[in-house]
């Protein structure tokens, strides 16, 4: 899962880029999106704090290929006590660091005695339970938006999953959010790239079979073939709709299938209502181009 988390660069420490040794190699490819959800910012976390593998390996009970391993990726799933030492040193908090590794230890196939004999007993002090009070005031703010985005990508399960886990994600970055130049569009990226990472994907584009399918006029249909009809052409407006760009994508799924006015819009995205209407205007001509062609062969006699 790709996320867009800013390294938290701290004004009186070291710059990342000038610390000795090696530098820590990428993330391995075939690290699934869960896994990646709490290695990611953990990462990101690590290389803002101005350590290095040495000086961590210092701090936490592994040795320093091993830490090298963990932060890319490579090798047998970490233990829960491993990745706590590390959330020690690099004071992230624990609670939603917790819950996105037990959920990666699952489809990383552990079992849940494996799980519960490596995470011990859960978080329990006020600090790591409890998010800032903005933190949770944001969330109730924009909880429901962003499930009903979710669910045009995503059945129900699914989604709650990808809504809390997109919350977990901003608590893990919350210092990133308040210093980006607007913490809903943070919040924003953060919901879309967990989204996406959950949806299956059609040549490089999401899938939206599954809002073609729950459309209001099929739902409503009662003639078998007008709804077949319908099916089909559903079907295809939502594949046009898939290969749309990131912003009139989302403004189309917006204002077009969850109901949201320009405004709202514009408040969840984070972006200018301007923005919003050109997205909106662009996403219009870009369906009418495939539905309706402009007639390009001249005027016939």
């Amino acid at each position: 899962m790709s996320t867009p988390f800013e390294p938290e660069y701290s004004a009186s420490g070291p710059v990342p880029g000038g610390r000795p040794g090696r530098k820590l190699g990428p993330i391995a490819t075939g690290v699934s999106s869960t896994h990646r959800a709490w290695l990611e910012p953990t990462r990101d976390r690590y290389l803002a704090s101005g350590l290095t593998l040495a000086e961590m390996s210092g701090r936490v009970p592994l040795a320093k290929s091993k830490l090298s391993e963990l932060m890319r990726g490579v090798g047998l799933y970490p233990r829960w006590e491993l990745l706590e030492g590390i959330a020690g040193v690099l004071q992230m908090p624990v609670w939603p660091l917790q819950r996105l590794w037990r959920q990666a230890a699952l489809d990383a196939q552990k079992s849940r005695e494996w799980i519960e004999r490596s995470a011990g007993s859960p978080p329990v002090t006020t600090s790591a339970v409890v998010p800032p009070l903005e933190h949770g005031a944001f969330r109730e703010t924009v909880e429901d938006a962003y499930r009903r985005y979710c669910r045009v990508f995503l059945f129900d399960d699914p989604c709650e999953a990808a809504v809390a886990d997109t919350f977990d994600l901003l608590w893990l970055s919350w210092n990133g959010a308040l210093a980006s130049p607007d913490m809903r569009h943070y919040a924003w990226k953060i919901l879309r790239a967990t989204v996406m990472a959950k949806t299956p994907h059609v040549d490089g584009r999401p899938d939206l079979g599954h809002a073609a399918f729950d459309t209001v006029a099929l739902r409503t249909m009662t003639d078998v073939a007008a709804g077949m009809a319908q099916m089909a052409e559903s079907l295809e407006l939502f594949k046009a709709i898939s290969r749309l760009p990131e912003v009139p994508l989302d403004v189309v799924v917006l204002r077009s299938l969850c109901g949201f006015t320009p405004e709202e819009t514009s408040g969840l995205l984070g972006l200018s209502k301007p923005t919003v209407q050109s997205s909106e205007r662009y996403a219009e001509r870009f369906l009418d181009n495939i539905f309706d062609p402009p007639d390009t062969e001249g005027p016939t006699e």
